[in-house]
């Protein structure tokens, strides 16, 4: 492939601003291109009015699979061609940008290509219906497990595709998002957002008249504060200064990266190969770029000035259209898909109101029984989550989500040991469905740790885990936690020490922190510890007791044996905890659960695995301390000698 640098001479005055949404919510996350304005950040906090179910004749739908992609489309078989046609090319030309990636993301990209405004605004999110909101012409719809573009046939313009080669730029990065400061990140995405795929040739990096636009009318961020920027800065999340970061972003990589092809030189190279050896951002600018204020006065300049370089690509992008399979959609089955989006971009009762009519129809859809698990997972429903993917998985098990679901929601629900078996059943096959979605590897790690057994795959299925999201933190935790179930204090503290360079919130920084003091002060007790043969074990424990009995004072002060879990099967109890106390590492308590008394024992409660449900702990986690009177549910194995008597695997804290 040829590289051939073109000029584009730009007339701000002329030109149209490059134009585009960000709208943020839990579990997902939305970004949308409008035909005319500027971005901004939004929280969807509103319900949308409900859905007109009105139709003037029957519509058709077809679905066309590519190689790579699904595209569902109410236009035409030419129209739906045409998008699959283009969002190949765009995957071949991503291959070829970014060659040491994987370009095939974990979970599915589907494509809604609505034929008409009305139709687009029937699954729009609420946030853009209201009166006077900009009129989008697509949208990128990025859920926990799935991936959606939005797009109006009738409304593609010059850059129709600007949304989706931004957000694909960001799916293909997350990998690196363990090391890749935010200022990077975004200004990458910017960057090949500005990509036109042509017949014999490819643009990329056109100029951004939008931001330019911006940056030119507002003050510059310090490039020490743009360098510092994080997930929890206020220029990232406020509308003003997010635009301005965003803009920013763009110019800076914008620049460097056309002064490296233009010199024949590798500061970005060197900037990020000494950001993927864990130098912090400001550090590795200053070694890679030189001096910060005169790289802060050579972007000023560059804002300033009237014409830009980008890349052309001499290339073919061809695709075998011929391969693509086409077939029809029933109108149940393209509602399914409609409700599944409208339920991800959280227009709740408007997916509800589809959801119901599928289901009547056809009570054994499998996606649209995907969906209400879904939704019932999202409004806290955990039994009836539970049952809707339970129905999905016996009507079909290639389904890597039911499963993954299924199991997930019943290791969080009061399933008994009779569940085990069904449980593991579904994370292995999840595992093996799709062996790219992190989710499963990281529930059957636990699930496996929390059950003492095959814990060296236990440790594996962790790592793999964090080798498919290395950004997320709460996959370290887990594998720290294996760590400790194999005695392996040290490397545990390292991985938790990892893991807070990837905390996305003070909650989780202050979770982490918190397992991090228990597995260290475990690591320092291994390096203590002297085991006691049986014998003198047993004579110790005597002795404590024969002291005990009499009253007098003893001179053993503490006991640490490395009590084997007895085998049995594991049970849960949700109660209120009493009676804690601590000898030692060892611990006692009491669980009152509906009028039933279990006594609790732990050998070493640094062993425990401790949980939250429904609130984030204040402060950090004292065993010893702050367990009396808690609600929780305790997984433990009982006594065969002693029903009311048994020893503690985990506990999960309540609000």
């Amino acid at each position: 492939m040829k590289g051939q640098e073109a000029i584009a001479s730009e007339n701000l005055g002329k030109l149209c601003p490059n134009n585009s949404f960000d709208s943020l919510h839990p579990g997902v996350y939305l970004y949308g291109r409008a035909a005319m304005g500027k971005r901004i950040i939004v929280l969807l906090l509103l319900f949308s009015p409900a859905l007109s179910r009105a139709r003037d004749k029957p519509e058709t739908w077809l679905q066309i699979r590519s190689q790579h992609f699904i595209v569902a489309t109410n236009a035409n078989e030419k129209a739906g061609r045409r998008i699959a046609d283009q969002f190949e090319r765009m995957r071949s030309v991503f291959h070829t940008v970014f060659p040491k990636l994987s370009i095939d993301t974990s979970s599915p990209l589907i494509v809604l290509a609505i034929k008409d405004e009305k139709d687009f605004r029937a699954l729009e999110p609420v946030a853009f219906l209201a009166k006077g909101q900009l009129k989008l012409a697509g949208l990128f719809l990025r859920a926990p497990d799935k991936n959606y573009v939005l797009l109006r046939v009738d409304a593609l313009g010059e850059h129709p595709y600007a949304v989706v080669y931004h957000e694909y730029t960001h799916l293909l990065l997350s990998k690196a998002a363990e090391w890749m400061p935010l200022w990077l990140n975004e200004g990458l995405a910017e960057f090949y957002e500005n990509t036109d795929i042509r017949e014999a040739d490819v643009a990329l990096g056109q100029p951004s008249p939008g931001n330019l636009e911006l940056l030119r009318e507002n003050r510059v961020l310090p490039l020490p504060t743009l360098f510092a920027v994080d997930n929890s800065s206020p220029y990232y999340h406020e509308e003003n200064k997010g635009s301005i970061f965003y803009a920013e972003s763009w110019a800076l990589t914008h620049y460097l990266y056309m002064r490296d092809r233009k010199e024949k030189t590798q500061t970005m190279s060197g900037y990020l190969e000494l950001l993927s050896k864990k130098v912090d951002p400001l550090t590795a600018a200053t070694r890679a770029f030189g001096d910060l204020r005169q790289l802060q006065t050579n972007l000023n300049d560059y804002i300033g000035q009237a014409r830009f370089s980008y890349i052309k690509l001499s290339t073919t992008t061809a695709v075998d259209d011929a391969a693509f399979k086409v077939q029809p959609l029933t109108e149940i089955q393209a509602d399914a898909i409609r409700a599944d989006f409208l339920a991800c971009s959280d227009r709740v009762a408007d997916a509800r109101l589809l959801l119901d009519r599928v289901l009547l129809e056809d009570p054994q859809n499998v996606p649209a029984l995907e969906t209400a698990g879904f939704l019932e997972l999202r409004a806290g429903h955990l039994d009836r989550a539970r049952q809707r993917y339970e129905q999905a998985v016996k009507l079909d098990s290639q389904s890597y989500l039911a499963n993954y679901y299924f199991a997930a929601i019943s290791m969080q629900a009061e399933a008994g040991p009779a569940d085990d078996a069904q449980v593991e059943s579904s994370l292995r096959a999840a595992v093996k469905l799709n062996p790219w979605f992190a989710p499963p590897f990281e529930r059957l790690s636990a699930f496996l740790g929390m059950r003492h057994r095959n814990l060296d795959e236990a440790h594996n299925l962790a790592i793999v885990a964090v080798q498919l999201d290395p950004g997320n933190a709460s996959y370290r935790v887990t594998t720290a936690n294996v760590l400790l179930q194999l005695q392996r204090g040290k490397d545990a503290v390292t991985v938790l020490r990892e893991a807070l360079k990837v905390a996305k919130s003070p909650e989780e920084t202050a979770m982490i922190e918190n397992s991090l003091e228990h597995a260290e002060q475990f690591a320092m007790a291994g390096e203590r510890r002297t085991e006691p043969s049986s014998d003198r074990g047993e004579e110790l424990k005597a002795k404590v007791q024969a002291n005990a009995g009499s009253g007098e004072a003893s001179d053993v002060h503490t006991v640490v044996l490395d009590e084997a879990i007895p085998k049995g099967p594991h049970q849960f109890l949700s109660g209120t905890l009493k009676n804690v106390h601590c000898q030692g590492a060892g611990i006692d308590m009491t669980i009152d659960a509906k009028g039933r008394t279990v006594l609790l024992h732990g050998g070493n409660y640094a062993k425990i695995a401790f949980s939250v449900l429904g609130y984030t702990p204040k402060g950090d986690l004292s065993p010893c301390t702050d367990l009396e009177g808690r609600t929780a549910k305790v997984e433990y194995v009982g006594s065969a000698n002693n029903p009311a008597s048994a020893y503690v695997t985990a506990i999960e804290l309540h609000k």
